[in-house]
């Protein structure tokens, strides 16, 4: 659909709109009602609303006006993360992208990595806490990826839970999820009941350390892609600081910035940057 408001740069592309209109077509159709009244708002202008906040990182109610209002774009991110359309929409995308790539849809071997953010002032105590390593108060990002660097599972929790707790939990829920793994790699931060927890599962879970003497960052080979996963995730502003009163909406922008990712990878489009465009100049330019 052309909206009458001129575009912002985080609006979805017909292309892009178009992998993810059928999924939240059928969603609107499955919720019934009497049929007498069409529903007021465009669910791809709530879309663009909710990739708007995502990737500026603003609150909810500084929504620009020319969006659907900010109570309804906000409900309908509740109800998808609640009905677990967001995830099925993310899952979509991350099959199509591997199979774009030439792999299968299903992955056999994941990436585990943790990622500790702080928190803003209206998080609720009780779901945040200390990542004394890091020196961190806030919550605990526990992630798994494929090779590529696309979400598999992802747990948010307290920041002082530690990353062999979290790790754990991720080894259940790729077990669950994502039956044809059967290789994860960890850092050396993960204890050895993470192993125990993958054998468990016929899971073969091995670390991989920094070379020896290796000072400063480094990709490590197996383990870089999850690195690169946080910086993705890490472009999205709403989630540089996490502002969500419930973990479960904080996992449902996880998403939603994946989701902007690989529909972007999927039609050819690139992510625009923060800076304005440069003017054309001969003189060389500071890099």
């Amino acid at each position: 659909m052309t909206t009458p408001r001129r575009p912002y740069r985080t609006d979805l592309s017909d292309a892009r709109w178009a992998l993810i209109e059928p999924t939240l077509t059928a969603w609107r159709a499955a919720q019934g009602g009497l049929g007498i009244k069409k529903p007021t708002h465009d669910l791809r202008e709530i879309v663009n609303a909710i990739l708007y906040v995502n990737r500026t990182g603003i609150a909810w109610e500084y929504l620009p006006h020319d969006f659907p209002p900010y109570k309804t774009v906000h409900s309908y991110f509740t109800r998808w993360a609640a009905d677990g359309i967001t995830e099925s929409i993310h899952h979509l995308l991350r099959g199509k992208v591997r199979q774009a790539a030439g792999r299968d849809p299903e992955p056999t071997a994941a990436i585990i990595d943790s990622q500790s953010v702080k928190t803003s002032n209206n998080v609720p105590e009780t779901s945040q806490g200390i990542d004394a390593g890091k020196k961190i108060k806030g919550r605990k990002r526990h992630l798994a990826t494929d090779v590529l660097g696309l979400l598999l599972v992802v747990i948010v929790t307290a920041a002082n839970v530690s990353d062999t707790a979290g790790g754990r939990d991720v080894i259940d829920h790729l077990a669950a999820t994502h039956r044809h793994i059967s290789t994860v790699w960890v850092d050396t931060g993960y204890r050895n009941t993470v192993i125990e927890r993958g054998a468990a599962h016929g899971i073969d879970v091995q670390v991989v350390s920094k070379a020896p003497g290796q000072k400063g960052f480094q990709p490590v080979p197996k383990r870089w892609a999850i690195e690169r996963t946080n910086g993705w995730i890490m472009l999205h502003r709403r989630l540089a600081r996490d502002y969500e009163t419930s973990p479960e909406h904080s996992r449902a922008h996880i998403h939603w910035a994946m989701i902007d990712n690989m529909s972007r990878r999927l039609t050819h489009e690139t992510t625009p940057s923060w800076r304005d465009d440069q003017p054309e100049t001969d003189t060389p330019q500071h890099t």
